[in-house]
């Protein structure tokens, strides 16, 4: 089951977020963050992001590129998953597609098809691996300005990524100041 969770800036997306994993009834519960901690604004929202999580029990995965390539440990530590094993007793949450589509665009880099494949491709093979992945977007082209060619290829490509995963997503919800709105199928 994959679920596609966007909103704007501290809407409250990430707090629902986990609350859809928390509810999910997985014993076994992943945090996919795409995150690169940099400078003393990322590392504050990444500390506030670790707080929210704590006594959740979640096993912390840092994957900021190549999503495709991630296999999650079995536990903890352990030894990966293979392609073809799947956690039934197992969610994910993939905080955040803002920051993942930044990476490969910037860091890793390709045509617009290419990187899209890529991010898309990764989170299919990641819904692979568990019963549940919840994955959290932002809505970041709301604002009506226009920025240099590089940012807006960035709103683009976001773009084309959240509309490829509310097609693949079995439940859409967008949360608007701490408030799930079901888009497509049913809310918790």
């Amino acid at each position: 089951m994959l679920h596609l969770i966007f909103g704007g800036s501290d809407s409250g997306k990430s707090a629902y977020a986990e609350r859809c994993v928390m509810e999910s009834g997985s014993p076994v519960r992943y945090y996919v963050a795409t995150m690169k901690a940099e400078g003393e604004e990322g590392r504050r929202r990444v500390q506030r992001h670790r707080r929210m999580r704590e006594g959740k029990h979640f096993i912390t995965v840092e994957c900021g590129s190549r999503l495709e390539e991630l296999r999650l440990p079995v536990s903890g530590e352990e030894s990966a998953l293979t392609h073809a094993e799947k956690r039934t007793d197992a969610a994910a949450l993939l905080e955040c597609m803002t920051n993942l589509t930044a990476n490969e665009q910037f860091d890793v880099g390709g045509t617009d098809e290419t990187i899209v494949e890529r991010i898309v491709g990764g989170v299919g093979r990641l819904c692979a691996q568990v019963q549940t992945l919840v994955v959290v977007t932002g809505d970041v082209s709301a604002d009506g300005v226009l920025y240099d060619e590089p940012v807006m290829r960035y709103i683009r490509l976001l773009g084309m990524v959240n509309q490829r995963l509310a097609q693949m997503a079995d439940q859409v919800t967008e949360v608007v100041y701490g408030i799930p709105i079901a888009i497509k199928g049913r809310q918790i």
